[in-house]
């Protein structure tokens, strides 16, 4: 079992919240701490690979992943139907609760097995044939990777805290879950969102480019912490930066930077960031300001490009109210993590290289190819998206893609109005 698994009492906001701190503490005399956006690494440990594949000798079950778009009147269907079958089993009588004793992976035999296979089975992640032995063997281990991938939690086959909590949660409650997500479903799907979009699920912190009603890519993100959350929004993706300068939004000067300069003053000469007037420009020595103030509110922070720039290779803006964007980072790890709510309310996109080429598709002279060569030479290069290309925020917690699979996350930002799907009280 992976670290903090085995303690049921752990407090799962306050894991997101507090390990922030002490992944800071971990690693100031690194030489990994230049590579900080500013404060909002965790040094959480990994618990498996992000991967929805598993021994298909061992199951019938339909695949968790596909093409098909989570703003879809296919979506909305399946959806309805995956609501038809959970109130039948809510009418049934739901599912049994899971309480082992011992930590439940491939090879265990315990008492507590036949109730976890019972459940998978009421699932359809497990097919009844396989009976109700106490024994945890491929086909248990095939079920519970598939329910962890339909949870957003990494398919490793070992029931965790996180697993435990997500299986316990009761069939009402996610009944209740789905019928409420139907509705912003069905809002999606009638709107307009454009022959080539971008879209943004919050909960589920994943991204679909979409092309011709199909996904084309699919990005993991790291989205808004709970107490700096990213926004519901619709605009329009105009321009992509290669090797952006990166301006320190204010919350995070406040919250994050001026405590930092008070323990360590090098802290913005080692990662890059100069101090600016906002009204002349004029550029002013990080020695010369009172840190034991909030005068530095009053300045602007900016990271001159570079691989320690807090958005690495790449910024993706578009029209917003928030002051919110898309970008690359330089922490590749963090899109490995079990919770990725940890930005300030922007949106961090894995792989992002491949989304700019696919955003720059109709843009004349932006192949992989230049695009890789630009980063190269680290010269700030902005380009305007010729085709800009629609995109939408959004908040879906539950969903069907078809086939049986009910896809479910937590309600991070508490907004389906069930306290036990809430990441602080899921437990």
């Amino acid at each position: 079992m992976k670290k903090n698994e085995s303690s049921a009492a752990l407090d799962r906001r306050s894991f997101l919240t507090g390990v922030a701190a002490a992944g800071l503490a971990s690693i100031a005399t690194s030489a990994f701490a230049q590579q900080t956006d500013i404060g909002e690494i965790l040094a959480a440990p990994r618990r498996g690979n992000w991967d929805d594949q598993f021994d298909a000798r061992s199951t019938t079950r339909a695949k968790v992943a596909g093409f098909q778009p989570i703003a879809s009147p296919e979506t909305v269907s399946f959806t309805e139907s995956a609501i038809n079958t959970y109130s039948q089993i809510v009418s049934n009588g739901g599912w049994p609760s899971v309480q082992p004793t011992v930590k439940l992976q491939l090879g265990v035999v315990d008492p507590s097995v036949p109730a976890m296979r019972k459940r998978l089975m009421i699932s359809g992640d497990l097919a009844e044939t396989a009976g109700l032995s106490n024994s945890f063997d491929t086909y248990v281990d095939a079920a519970v990777k598939r329910f962890q991938a339909r949870h957003g939690l990494p398919a490793d086959g070992v029931m965790g805290q996180y697993s435990l909590a997500a299986m316990n949660v009761p069939a009402d409650i996610r009944l209740g879950q789905l019928q409420t997500n139907l509705e912003r479903l069905r809002k999606l799907a009638t709107e307009d969102q454009g022959a080539r979009y971008v879209m943004v699920n919050i909960p589920a912190a994943q991204i679909e480019a979409v092309e011709a009603g199909r996904v084309a890519q699919r990005h993991t993100a790291i989205v808004g912490k709970i107490d700096r959350q990213t926004p519901i929004l619709d605009s329009k993706i105009q321009e992509v930066i290669l090797n952006p300068y990166w301006t320190a939004p204010k919350s995070i000067i406040q919250k994050d930077i001026i405590p930092l300069m008070r323990k360590d003053p090098t802290y913005l000469t080692r990662n890059k960031i100069r101090l600016f007037n906002e009204q002349t420009r004029e550029e002013i020595a990080p020695e010369t300001v009172d840190w034991n103030t909030d005068d530095a509110m009053k300045l602007m922070f900016r990271q001159d490009p570079g691989k320690i720039n807090a958005m690495s290779s790449t910024k993706i803006n578009f029209p917003n109210p928030y002051a919110v964007y898309m970008h690359d980072t330089p922490q590749q790890g963090i899109f490995n993590k079990l919770m990725r709510f940890d930005s300030s309310g922007c949106v961090r996109v894995q792989n992002v290289r491949d989304l700019n080429v696919w955003l720059l598709r109709d843009t004349p002279g932006w192949d992989r190819q230049t695009m890789e060569a630009t980063i190269k030479t680290g010269v700030n290069t902005p380009i305007a998206v010729t085709n800009p290309v629609p995109l939408h925020f959004v908040y879906v917690s539950a969903w069907s893609t078809g086939d049986g699979v009910v896809h479910l996350r937590d309600d991070i930002y508490e907004r389906d109005g069930q306290a036990a799907l809430s990441i602080g009280t899921n437990t």
